[in-house]
């Protein structure tokens, strides 16, 4: 049997389950079911065949192509059974997989297509009709708010921020913008302030036929935004005929008053902080300033904890300054609005630096895309979170459902290559890598995971090519420590301890995660002097530590009782 893509309804229903083929989700009733995404792709095989057998040989070449996988037989009874277990079924008394003893496999399910409908749009940048460049932070961020709460709604794909941005002031047509991205409407409008007030209007295209749907126009006090950012988001779910079931309807919730001033500096600390980590410094003071002016302003809250959180992960400020302030913040943000999915994300980045509760951390991921399933920064760091506790497959689904939602954010593509190197594939992150800095030339952390792999790959002078570029974007010592690994794997032990006494010297003037020197020793095969660092390092809650259980450059130092010792401390789950 030969099995190709499935050209029919890309939603496809059997029972109370709904599999989606082209988000990678399998939902049952509406809720979402976790499966990785190697059992999915294994139930999109078994679909395009109802009633069909589909022979172990067949499953072999689209699931592992070219020989990728050497034990089949273990991966194939692992997908299977996972499957099984996310579906309910039994491979006893099976009511939807079917074993065919020896040969293969059969879905025994009755399928319904979904009706077609209008299930994934874009909203383009509104437009600043102020007069006023200074408004243009406002119309950004009133652009990213609506995104966000029509991003509430469970049966719609709403593209992320970074995707949209692309289209601002674009010459395009609609239904170019609509192939680009692949939705099938798209909400374009203007924002005009005026002191306290703003007037927004906005309408409703179907893409493929630029054919309009629906049109309007608000008119409210500034005090009001976040109830018309609500308001707005019902009334397109109205035009598009999307049902909203009682649970959209709660992630909505009452949105209350909010002080003027605060929201204005809110969408200006969105703004640089889309930009981090160059402008992160700019975004802490807009969000602090957001947060000074209403105290209860969660959002603001949530912002702040993410800058902290960063600027901890990129190794530019010390613990005390950036994770643990990070904490207290996001741990507050959840007491004020338990339906917030941007606080529950803050609290388990925040939870996972600070405490290593990994569990915790889990739970709080998990619950944000349950408020949110299109939250795509929820899914991107969620999938950060798996990879570096090793859990890949999933990790590589959480990380294409987070791009699903933003094909444009050369963040996300980068994670993505992250994760491809922490699993060893670094053929793949290399690929991964160029992708993303075609599609952004200057991502810093492309050109870092990119110089990364290439010493992973023991290309030394591919990798010390590479960093000059990722220094240009990467603020703080971070890019000395990296320097200085590659050379150490290079073999030029003399350049290496120079920038080590530099780093030495630097470390009393600003901050030097002592993660990253006790990888510079590992790479000198310096085993007492790397333990001790990375000992310094635990105890201070550094950043990176969360990478030790993935990390290549302590492959060789692994092995060691005292390094097993330091990773159970850490609560690594198996």
């Amino acid at each position: 049997m030969t099995t190709s893509p499935p050209s029919g309804p890309h939603v496809l229903r059997f029972g109370t389950f709904e599999a989606d083929l082209h988000s990678g989700e399998l939902r049952k009733n509406g809720l979402r079911v976790r499966l990785p995404e190697q059992p999915f792709q294994l139930l999109t095989i078994l679909l395009e065949h109802p009633g069909q057998m589909v022979t172990r040989e067949d499953l072999q070449k689209r699931l592992w192509p070219d020989g990728t996988f050497v034990d089949f037989e273990q991966g194939l009874n692992a997908a299977v059974k996972r499957l099984r277990e996310a579906l309910e079924d039994s491979a006893e008394s099976p009511g939807l997989i079917e074993t065919v003893p020896r040969r293969g496999y059969r879905f025994m399910g009755t399928l319904a297509a979904s009706p077609r409908r209008i299930e994934s749009l874009a909203v383009l940048p509104l437009a600043n009709l102020s007069g006023d460049p200074e408004q243009e932070y406002f119309a950004e961020g009133l652009t990213e708010a609506l995104i966000m709460t029509l991003a509430k709604i469970g049966a719609l794909r709403v593209l992320s921020r970074t995707s949209a941005m692309r289209y601002k002031n674009t010459d395009k047509n609609l239904p170019q913008i609509a192939r680009e991205l692949n939705v099938d409407a798209v909400v374009e409008g203007t924002v005009q302030r005026s002191g306290d007030r703003v007037r927004i209007s906005a309408q409703l295209l179907h893409a493929a036929t630029d054919t309009h749907l629906w049109a309007e126009t608000y008119d409210r006090d500034l005090r009001d935004v976040l109830a018309l950012e609500s308001e707005v988001a019902r009334d397109i779910a109205e035009g598009i005929r999307v049902k909203l079931t009682p649970i959209d309807q709660a992630r909505f919730g009452e949105a209350r008053p909010v002080d003027p001033e605060a929201y204005e500096a809110y969408p200006k600390g969105c703004y640089h902080s889309n930009r981090r980590p160059v402008e992160t410094a700019k975004a802490i003071e807009c969000f602090q300033e957001s947060m000074a002016k209403d105290p209860t302003y969660v959002a603001a809250y949530a912002g702040l904890a993410d800058c902290f959180s960063a600027l901890n992960a990129f190794g530019v400020l010390s613990p005390s300054e950036s994770v643990v302030k990070a904490k207290a913040l996001a741990q507050k943000a959840p007491e004020m609005d338990y339906g917030s999915a941007e606080a529950h994300v803050s609290l388990a980045y925040a939870t996972m630096f600070c405490d290593y509760d990994f569990l915790t951390a889990e739970r709080e991921f998990e619950r944000a895309i349950e408020l949110n399933p299109q939250y795509a920064t929820a899914h991107r760091l969620f999938g950060f979170y798996l990879g570096v506790m090793g859990h890949y497959e999933e990790s590589y689904a959480e990380m294409r459902r987070a791009i699903r939602l933003d094909p444009f954010s050369s963040l996300f593509h980068s994670f993505l290559a992250f994760i491809y190197l922490y699993a060893r594939r670094y053929d793949q992150a290399v690929e991964q890598c160029i992708k993303t800095l075609q599609l952004d030339p200057n991502s810093g952390v492309a050109q870092a995971c990119l110089a990364w792999a290439y010493r992973c790959k023991s290309q030394y002078q591919a990798a010390i090519a590479a960093w000059p570029k990722a220094v240009e974007f990467w603020p703080g010592t971070t890019p000395l420590v990296w320097f200085a690994e590659t050379y150490g794997a290079a073999g030029y032990r003399d350049e290496t301890y120079k920038i080590l006494e530099q780093l030495n010297q630097l470390s009393k003037e600003r901050y030097v995660t002592p993660y990253g020197v006790g990888r510079i020793y590992a790479t000198l095969g310096e085993k007492e002097e790397s333990l001790q660092w990375l000992e310094t390092a635990y105890q201070q809650r550094a950043g990176w530590m969360v990478l030790l259980k993935v990390d290549p450059c302590f492959d060789d130092l692994r092995p060691d009782p005292r390094f097993q010792h330091l990773m159970q401390r850490m609560n690594f789950p198996p």
